[in-house]
């Protein structure tokens, strides 16, 4: 029979003890070794006292005492957070264990890993699962986001999907916090890995890459509105923390990368140019992508329309310096921001850009793996730019 732990193992702060729901793991495993898969009266009193924790406030439920493995300090005026999130994690533990047919602490299943499992299964449609998952990505603080896991545990119980639980606490103990952006990241990068062992290296090898989703952008479907406000919800916002854009994003990345919610600049450039893609093809019912039209050459039409439209030279001169000004950004951000400003001038003329060879710039601009790379931009823009504004 398991006992209940010490005081002194609950209050050690080390990693050299187990959390309840690794323990109940264990025991599970070791009782069906032995042919007899079963959990001990103490476990199954435990997994009792966590589901009366539910809806309650973190140690406000004596039963629950021994659960916790992170001590609650004495006279303290706030509660840690970490036993916060303990607390709420051995409440959903109890939920997901409950009546399962198998320990559901899986380690190296995430959040947005269990989800995407879930709607292999069959079990909801693909829109049922991904909305449940928004809506608890979407949560504005630790408390609303455990009220969406709380409905969403039970139909991974249904599915017979488990779940990392150590991982889940470390998510939830960052959700207040500045981590809370690389937990969105790696729920969304988790949620829509394709599952392609290495595919990261695979793409690279062979130098196929996934379609973009401004090449295969649709104007006169259904969805489209709705997709492009997703993509314009963005702007200015870390890659990979706005849900709505999840399904959108196509860089090839490994999934032990996708795992970690890894911040490339591959997907940071994709990232940045999704949102200016949605902010040029607003309104416009033809495509706004358009091979082989650089940014040069688009601003430099964008400056011929100007001549012609009665602004003349001064109307060019001012796009001029304008382009100018974009081409000598530092950084990627810096030019991120110079485009923001160009692209709605662009939506207005109704004048198409090449986004693969946008997203490329922005990737490679202030990269210090490829030192001439920015060079080499700017000398093309620059040429293309005067190009344009030369043909009538």
């Amino acid at each position: 029979m398991t006992h209940a732990p010490t005081t002194r193992n609950v209050r050690q702060t080390g990693r050299s003890f187990s959390f309840f729901w690794e323990e109940a793991a264990k025991e599970w495993l070791a009782s069906r070794l032995s042919g007899r898969p079963a959990f001990s009266e103490y476990t199954v009193r435990t997994l009792r006292a966590l589901r009366d924790g539910v809806g309650q406030e973190a140690g406000t439920v004596p039963a629950m005492r021994y659960a916790h493995r992170f001590a609650l300090p004495d006279g303290a005026d706030q509660l840690p957070p970490r036993f916060i999130a303990e607390h709420a994690t051995l409440t959903l533990f109890g939920l997901h264990q409950h009546t399962a047919s198998d320990a559901v602490h899986q380690p190296g299943v995430s959040l947005g890993t269990a989800c995407r499992l879930l709607r292999q299964s069959k079990a909801l449609s693909e829109a049922a699962v991904e909305r449940r998952l928004i809506s608890a990505a979407t949560a504005q603080d630790l408390h609303e986001l455990v009220q969406h896991l709380q409905r969403l545990i039970p139909l991974l119980r249904q599915g017979s999907i488990g779940l990392d639980y150590t991982r889940l606490m470390n998510n939830l103990t960052d959700w207040d916090g500045p981590g809370r952006d690389r937990v969105l990241r790696a729920w969304g990068l988790q949620y829509t890995d394709p599952d392609i062992p290495a595919i990261g290296k695979a793409a690279e090898l062979s130098g196929a890459e996934p379609v973009p989703y401004w090449a295969t952008f649709n104007p006169g479907s259904v969805e489209a509105g709705a997709a492009l406000a997703a993509l314009r919800s963005g702007t200015g916002r870390p890659a990979g923390t706005v849900p709505a854009m999840w399904s959108h994003y196509r860089t090839a990345m490994a999934s032990e990368w996708r795992d970690k919610g890894a911040l490339t600049r591959e997907l940071t450039a994709e990232h940045t140019a999704l949102t200016l893609f949605a902010r040029h093809q607003q309104a416009n019912d033809r495509p706004m992508h358009v091979k082989s039209s650089s940014l040069g050459r688009a601003a430099g039409l964008l400056a011929r329309k100007a001549a012609d439209g009665g602004d003349g030279k001064t109307g060019m001169a001012a796009l001029e310096r304008r382009f100018g000004v974009l081409l000598t950004s530092v950084d990627a951000d810096e030019l991120a921001m110079h485009l923001r400003s160009l692209v709605p001038l662009l939506n207005r003329a109704g004048i198409g850009l090449d986004y693969d060879l946008l997203r490329t710039a922005l990737q490679n601009w202030d990269d210090p793996r490829r030192p001439d790379a920015v060079t080499r931009c700017r000398q093309h823009w620059d040429r293309d730019f005067h190009t344009a504004t030369a043909t009538s």
